[in-house]
């Protein structure tokens, strides 16, 4: 009997590998960026955030000197208790830039963090979300500057914290308070009948 040719056999044979999705390299937004290699359809999971998983407090500790000025960071928060250092063990997510029109957003799952396109992205193109980094009543007067945002697009709000909350007025605060109150009375109407 002739001996057995072993690459048509399915078990030995591997299947073909896809070229890579995306690769760093410097950005003309901040420094270094995350580039699409090919195309990204729109609700792909690009990868995960990935990096030291800190509680808050060791965060603030790890970073306690540094500048106020500097504006760069690796931390994402997972929750209450949980940061992740992706300047620690992170991967390629960490280089993904802000960007006030993203083509990516974050996506958290039991407690871990992804990175989904929510368009599709074009080969060559940088790939960035909405950092929306949280804003502290003891913010410096110039935090805005500090993390000011360099995506140039056409709608950039020029930060890259969230977008700071309306304040209302007095007035504005006593209307809501009256609609309030009338939302209550409808309500306790319709239980009681």
């Amino acid at each position: 009997m002739p001996p057995r040719d072993k690459s048509t056999n399915s078990r030995l044979t591997k299947p073909p590998r896809r070229a890579p999705m995306i690769e760093v390299r410097h950005s003309r937004i901040h420094g270094f960026g995350v580039f699409a290699l090919r195309r990204i359809r729109k609700g792909t999971t690009v990868m995960e955030y990935l990096g030291d998983r800190i509680s808050h407090a060791e965060a603030d500790a790890r970073y306690a000197d540094k500048a106020d000025d500097d504006n760069h960071t690796f931390l994402f928060t997972v929750d209450k208790r949980t940061v992740i250092d992706g300047g620690v063990g992170g991967n390629e997510a960490r280089y993904i830039n802000h960007g006030c029109d993203p083509n990516c957003e974050s996506a958290l799952a039991d407690r871990r963090v992804y990175i989904e396109a929510i368009r599709t992205i074009q080969k060559g193109e940088e790939l960035s979300y909405d950092y929306q980094i949280q804003r502290d009543p003891d913010d410096a007067a110039d935090v805005d500057e500090v993390f000011g945002c360099r995506c140039g697009a056409a709608a950039c709000r020029g930060s890259m914290l969230e977008p700071r909350k309306p304040t209302r007025t007095k007035k504005a605060k006593k209307a809501k308070k009256v609609k309030n109150a009338k939302k209550r009375t409808k309500a306790t109407r319709r239980r009681s009948v």
